[in-house]
């Protein structure tokens, strides 16, 4: 093999290890944007499961029997008379 031949082979390996530490660089600059972004959805996911379980137990509280029978009673509501219920058949 000529010298001009090696020179030209150490040209195309020096040229492949750069491409080769520059992908290596994008490919970890990609992964700590990823994971940066992963940790944002897990911190957005964890105060979304707060607020839900805030909000469950808000309908639980609006939803109570007592609640109810009293805006029932308080708005005039009342227990319909037997000859007030009409039953509709197929």
């Amino acid at each position: 093999m000529s010298t001009k031949a090696m020179a030209g082979l150490a040209m195309v390996l020096w040229v492949a290890v750069l491409v080769s530490g520059l992908s290596v660089a994008h490919a970890k600059y990609q992964a700590r944007q990823h994971f940066s972004e992963l940790q944002s959805l897990h911190r957005e996911r964890d105060a979304l499961e707060i607020e839900w379980g805030r909000l469950t137990i808000e309908q639980g509280t609006w939803a109570t029997h007592g609640r109810v029978e009293r805006l029932a009673r308080e708005r005039g509501l009342r227990i319909p008379a037997a000859e007030d219920i009409v039953i509709v058949e197929r």
